[in-house]
């Protein structure tokens, strides 16, 4: 039955996304509020369907926490999933994604409409250091930076390698970062079509002042997320056993 509710959330997740790019076409000749509000529109479908489909149920602790203006915000990275669920909870969320996304067909086009910026992979240091620099004159331009500290996604219980990046952002753009806490990987895994069933946690942290110099930052945010995050695994794990005993390969 979860091979079942997989395929069949897969199928209609994607569908929904192509409907959405064609009817939204008009769109691109509309201000950017426009086209966040259909992302927005596309992720609360999404997790509509995954509750329905795979019984999955969404928890958001600490919403609260979520400071208004320009921010930083670093989260967790186990699953696609956080790429496009934490859009709703910002007023202007910028994302820095790879360059083959930017490319796609009609994706593509939106991706450039709503500012993201893009990153080309072994494009060196040069390339690097410019685009942070995009991203923090962008974050002081009003904008909440979602970002992902270690630069890719990490399976659960993976041990975790933040990079430096974040806290080049958080220096020169001079604004508060919100930490984000998740065990996305246990329910919507990395390199597979599987959708487990079970409570999927996302918490929003204690945001961290601007200013505090960089070994400290970095210190206090990869404790935050990593310890929180082990937390709300651990819980998601053993309500998973209940289920149907584990997650396969879910373990890092």
């Amino acid at each position: 039955m979860i091979f079942l509710r997989s395929l069949i959330f897969n199928v209609l997740f994607y569908l929904v996304l192509v409907l959405l790019c064609i009817v939204a076409l008009p769109a691109l000749l509309l201000p950017r509020g426009a086209l966040m509000a259909l992302e927005a529109l596309w992720a609360n479908i999404s997790l509509f369907l995954m509750r329905v489909i795979c019984n999955i149920r969404i928890e958001f602790r600490g919403v609260e926490k979520i400071p208004p203006g320009p921010l930083v915000v670093a989260s967790k990275h186990q699953s696609f999933w956080e790429t496009f669920a934490l859009v709703r909870f910002f007023e202007h969320p910028l994302f820095i994604l790879k360059r083959e996304l930017m490319m796609i067909p009609v994706f593509g086009w939106y991706l450039k409409k709503v500012g993201m910026i893009s990153v080309e992979r072994g494009g060196g240091p040069r390339s690097l250091i410019k685009t942070l620099k995009r991203a923090a004159a962008e974050v002081k331009l009003g904008r909440q930076l979602v970002i992902f500290p270690e630069g890719t996604r990490t399976a659960p219980g993976a041990a975790p390698n933040y990079k430096a990046g974040v806290a080049q952002i958080y220096a020169e753009s001079g604004v508060p970062c919100l930490p984000i806490a998740l065990n996305s990987g246990l329910f919507w895994p990395r390199r597979t079509f599987m959708r487990y069933p079970g409570t999927l946690v996302v918490e929003f942290l204690d945001p961290l002042p601007p200013g505090l110099p960089r070994d400290e930052f970095m210190t206090r945010l990869r404790d935050q997320i990593e310890t929180a995050t082990t937390r709300i695994v651990d819980a998601g794990r053993a309500e998973q056993a209940k289920l149907f005993g584990g997650v396969p390969g879910a373990k890092g």
